[in-house]
């Protein structure tokens, strides 16, 4: 799978949605946290299950993610009750401190996953790290279970986490940052570096996303459909992207394209079905490309 970009949309606003569609993000995250004020979290929620459960977002390329709201808020449970369904892809997790938080929801997702007859284990996870204790927490909380996939760096919070109001001064942050994906490598998941907050600096984003990918981040996640681009294009898949990618296509091919066998198979010890499949062709048409 690619980490190249995780687009951030708000949950509460159909025209940003239905744009969405038609974008090549690697992740569509429809947020119902930051983005979307305490009296719309109801209309987020309203909107984005009506969207799923009309199969809006089945046949587009990007995996499709939710944020929902922090487990100290008190509505990371509605969001899920709300957002678990058919079409979704995975979960973003903010303001995640320790791998006990990430368990709770877990137990949270598998339950409805079972009730919903989603499939066991078909929901991904992707903690973000915003907060000092979740900083220094990173490698327990990337293997808290076979769920997490990626962590994300919210770098905003953590400033405010950390009392330091300056984020054009990037030695505020660069302990966490260049922790983050060490850490996550260690665990085995990729990593997504945090968005770029000038939407209009494409040099600057190129800058900044190059600078990541030399801390060893395997994306960045985004505000701003302008950004994906660029950031694809500093993101080219490796070779082990490429060489999974094969793999997977070879593996599924005859299931997804001509209707015979099976359509979810054990490839190096994980399962992968059509959603991998679909990853898998957009790294291969990328690289024919």
């Amino acid at each position: 799978m690619l980490f190249r970009t995780l687009l951030f949309i708000p949950g509460n606003n159909e025209r940003f949605i239905k744009k969405s569609l038609v974008l090549d993000a690697d992740i569509l995250c429809y947020d119902l946290e930051d983005s979307v004020p305490v009296k719309e979290k109801d209309v987020a929620r309203d909107l984005l299950k009506m969207y799923f459960r009309e199969k809006k977002v089945d046949n587009i390329r990007s995996s499709i993610y939710v944020r929902i709201n922090s487990s100290e808020s008190g509505l990371a449970k509605a969001d899920l009750l709300e957002t678990i369904q058919s079409g979704v892809d995975g979960i973003v997790l903010p303001k995640i401190n320790d791998s006990e938080e990430v368990n709770e929801v877990t137990k949270i997702i598998k339950e409805l996953e079972l009730e919903r007859g989603l499939g066991a284990g078909r929901i991904a996870i992707i903690p973000s790290i915003e907060t000092a204790r979740g900083v220094v927490n990173t490698y327990s909380i990337a293997r808290a279970n076979e769920r997490v996939i990626a962590v994300v760096f919210g770098v905003f919070d953590f400033l405010h986490d950390m009392d330091i109001g300056d984020y054009g001064d990037a030695i505020s942050y660069s302990y966490a940052r260049s922790k983050i994906p060490v850490e996550a490598k260690a665990a085995n998941v990729a990593s997504l570096d945090a968005i770029w907050q000038n939407v209009n600096d494409i040099d600057g984003l190129i800058s900044d996303a190059t600078t990541a990918r030399k801390f060893g981040y395997s994306g960045k996640s985004l505000i701003h459909p302008s950004h994906i681009r660029p950031v694809h294009e500093v993101f080219l898949p490796t070779p082990k992207q490429i060489e999974w990618a094969k793999k997977v296509f070879e593996a599924l091919h005859g299931a997804m394209e001509g209707g015979s066998g099976p359509g979810a198979v054990t490839l190096d010890g994980k399962m992968i079905d059509a959603v991998h499949y679909k990853q898998a062709k957009a790294i291969l048409e990328m690289i024919r490309a």
